[in-house]
């Protein structure tokens, strides 16, 4: 699996995709993910396909709005559904959860009862998206599970200018004109006393394995934060 970043964590798996790997031609080359970019729509679905038989499972995800909506896959859920959600949360062990980005964060939770894979932008951020996932895991989990995180790649603070709104709403996170968008999810996370945080410090505007909405004009493909239960 040399296209991905796989994090062994308690209960689950964590993979975080890079652009490499797939059949995509430029400017989605080559492992793009994205069902809503403007890329060949057999392409991408020729590198899902491959992600999913990499691991072993089918995949699910919905469409990202930006906003804080949680899906919560059970048995009853319909696998063929796109939902708008910009998290999920599954105790289920026969799917792999999904979220895409360019920039924007994949975060990753686990624990003995479940896992969850989260879209995390500076709105989602802001607007407590990581908490509700937590505290949606708690809620469903036994009382003595412990709860691990990782923060996959995504725009880091050497990069990451902001301006208006967004600069406004993570002021504590500045660093100058940037602002660290992990530090903003990091103390979200911390803050909940979960037991284990990690972020894998890489940023996918400068450094060209990954997809960025930013370094690329707008026009790129998609990568993927993945989990599932183990």
């Amino acid at each position: 699996m040399n296209f991905a970043i796989k994090v062994e964590m308690p209960g689950g798996a964590a993979l975080f995709t890079t652009r490499s790997g797939g059949v995509s031609s430029a400017p989605y080359e080559s492992l793009n993910l994205g069902l809503w970019t403007d890329d060949d729509a057999d392409a991408v679905r020729e590198n899902r396909r491959r992600l999913s038989a990499s691991i072993g499972l089918p995949l699910v995800q919905g469409h990202q709005v930006h906003g804080t909506d949680i899906e919560v896959w059970d048995e009853s859920s319909d696998l063929q559904k796109t939902p708008d959600a910009d998290a999920h949360i599954t105790e289920r062990r026969d799917l792999a959860a999904v979220v895409l980005a360019a920039d924007c964060l994949p975060v990753a939770f686990s624990s003995e009862s479940a896992v969850a894979i989260v879209h995390a932008g500076w709105r989602g951020i802001v607007d407590g998206i990581l908490e509700t996932t937590i505290d949606l895991m708690r809620a469903r989990g036994a009382a003595d599970d412990t709860l691990h995180a990782v923060i996959g790649p995504g725009a880091g603070p050497c990069c990451y200018e902001v301006a208006g709104e967004a600069r406004e709403r993570l002021k504590p996170h500045l660093e100058g004109d940037n602002a660290d968008l992990k530090a903003a999810a990091g103390k979200r996370i911390a803050d909940r006393r979960i037991d284990s945080l990690r972020d894998l410090g890489l940023c996918t505007i400068c450094d060209a394995r990954f997809f960025s909405h930013r370094r690329d004009g707008g026009v790129t493909g998609r990568q993927a934060g993945i989990v599932w239960r183990t």
